[in-house]
């Protein structure tokens, strides 16, 4: 047995993290089939999944910095890496309340993670999730938050006994959902979103004490609904039909309840025709116009983050008006809109008929998503420090909407986690080919040989080669003084890295580019690609052009520009 923590300190955290996540993979499809407030759509466990797959993946990105270390992370560290893990990948109403109460804990537990502190960042993630809804509805996820936090208040000097207290007053309160929501007491279900934040406090339960919570019982028929987790049925709809038995107009799993539902408030059929969701980069007294702006147009309305970086969730009937409220309040990113179409009194998600073929391409930058867009691949941003989730790979195979999908993650980091998206989505009935793209110009290469119209294995076999014929490079700026394959670099030097490894140490960019590129065409070529990072001026591509044309016969160059990239510099040799 593994020596339990005395304090909530970073292996803690991790445990946590991995705990909740495997909790909430195993309860996902039921809550998923609960789901029937704000929106009947069927989400909200696979929504609240995804969630916190960012937030573990941000947490193992802060170990895996310590690998070749004797010591593990600081506490802060950790659950700062949770908090912001949460946030970039918060999915739906769900998963952003989520975030915020991950980050209302954050907030606290840097400084300590003894009782006292988690009693008060318990509390204090209870206020700031609902500080970031617009309009606070009780028979909720906050009404669960709240209840923990709550329970947790004592005299207790253990944190074991702190995070128990906190669960059991969390699943009492799920239990009273019904009663609070008419829409619940109707479908005869508890609220998703709060059962998803029993299956997290019962993993941080499992995480500090060793030992998972006991589950409830599974609600017998003619019973009301029952606080059950950890995979049990939740409740029974009217008339002691089991959840799931009557799936009714696209809400899966719940039953018919008599009579139309109110509008608007505890209806999932009423309300506007778009979810809109995205990052925002802006300053607090921007973000306090944008609240007002979208609770105007909209319904559903959550904000959440600080210190510059924000998630927007909203349902509103015009989605554009949305987007375009972000753009004025700063630089909003990995925009996502959902349209829902009513169907006698339930919403659905619209389905066209799947195209037969489309490529998913991750993109280091703004610039080559644009790029890759009017190819006609869905894109997915990697921001520095952001790489992208397996989920957030698998719901971009899911908007590709297509029978077959090739995959391009064009990061060898990104390996494993589109290895996982791939056999996700096979099992959802998508033919998925991942083309092991190592960098975005190998991306390029492989979409200019994309043919829809051929067979599904040739079209595979050459972008793959196409890819694989591909040399790639980048230039970045040392941090500290390192041991590299050139030589030692020190803090600021240029390194001209070939095929992931350094090869060239310099003192400006155009210097290191012009050995980088004579290196790489040493060996032959006939189309050099250049990528050029946001702040780097257009006067490089013209040095490096000419560099090209006046040293290489017949080798032609193209010149694109990747926006807010990690490097200022990617090139690629065919």
């Amino acid at each position: 047995m593994p020596q339990l923590p005395d304090d909530l300190d970073a292996v803690a955290v991790r445990a946590w993290c991995s705990l909740a996540l495997e909790a909430l993979g195993r309860e996902r499809a039921e809550i998923d089939a609960i789901n029937v407030y704000p929106i009947a759509d069927g989400d909200t466990g696979t929504n609240l999944y995804l969630t916190l797959e960012s937030a573990a993946a941000a947490v193992e990105a802060v170990f895996a910095a310590h690998e070749t270390g004797t010591t593990t992370p600081a506490t802060a560290d950790a659950v700062r890496a949770m908090a912001h893990g949460a946030l970039i990948g918060a999915r739906g109403n769900s998963g952003t309340i989520l975030a915020q109460l991950l980050r209302g804990m954050a907030g606290v537990l840097t400084d300590g993670g003894d009782a006292a502190h988690l009693r008060l960042a318990l509390t204090r993630a209870a206020a700031a999730a609902r500080q970031a809804v617009a309009r606070p509805v009780e028979g909720t996820v906050l009404t669960v938050a709240t209840a923990a936090a709550e329970a947790a208040q004592g005299e207790a000097e253990e944190v074991r006994a702190v995070v128990s207290a906190a669960y059991e007053g969390a699943r009492a309160a799920l239990a009273k959902t019904p009663e609070q929501l008419a829409v619940l007491g109707r479908a005869g279900v508890v609220d998703a979103g709060g059962r998803g934040l029993v299956a997290v406090l019962g993993a941080l339960v499992e995480a500090v004490t060793g030992q998972a919570p006991v589950r409830g019982p599974r609600a017998g028929a003619g019973r009301g609904p029952a606080p059950v987790d950890g995979g049990s049925v939740v409740g029974l709809p009217v008339g002691g039909v089991p959840v799931g038995v009557g799936p009714v107009h696209g809400a899966p799993g719940i039953a018919a309840a008599d009579g139309p539902l109110d509008c608007p408030e505890d209806a999932a059929g009423c309300g506007p025709a778009f979810e809109v969701i995205y990052l925002l980069e802006a300053r607090d007294e921007q973000v306090d116009r944008l609240r007002t702006r979208l609770d105007a147009l909209g319904d559903s309305l959550v904000v959440v983050g600080g210190d510059g970086l924000w998630h927007v969730h909203v349902h509103v009937d015009d989605a554009g008006a949305a987007v375009e409220a972000g753009v004025e309040a700063g630089r909003p990113y990995r925009i996502r809109i959902t349209h829902f179409a009513t169907e006698s009194g339930h919403d659905v998600r619209v389905q066209a008929e799947p195209a037969r073929r489309a490529v998913v391409v991750v993109v280091p930058g703004d610039g080559l998503a644009g790029l890759c867009t009017e190819a006609g691949a869905t894109t997915v941003i990697a921001r520095p420090g952001e790489p992208p989730a397996s989920g957030e790979l698998v719901d971009a195979i899911r908007r590709a909407h297509a029978r077959e999908v090739v995959l391009l993650p064009n990061d060898a980091a990104l390996r494993h986690t589109a290895a996982a998206a791939a056999e996700q989505a096979r099992t959802e009935g998508v033919r998925v080919a991942l083309v092991p793209t190592r960098a975005a110009v190998q991306g390029i290469a492989a979409l200019a040989v994309h043919e829809p119209d051929r067979g599904f294995d040739e079209d595979v076999v050459a972008m793959t080669a196409a890819a694989g014929a591909t040399r790639y490079a980048e230039l970045a700026v040392a941090e500290r003084q390192s041991w590299t394959m050139a030589g030692v670099c020190q803090a600021g030097d240029i390194l001209g890295l070939i095929d992931g490894d350094v090869a060239v140490i310099g003192a400006d960019v155009p210097a290191t580019a012009r050995t980088v590129l004579d290196r790489m065409l040493a060996a032959g070529g006939e189309l050099v690609t250049l990528v050029l990072g946001e702040d780097v001026p257009d006067a490089l591509a013209e040095v490096l052009e000419e560099h090209v044309r006046e040293g290489y016969l017949a080798v032609d160059t193209v010149v694109y520009r990747g926006g807010h990239q990690r490097a200022p510099l990617l090139i690629g040799v065919e």
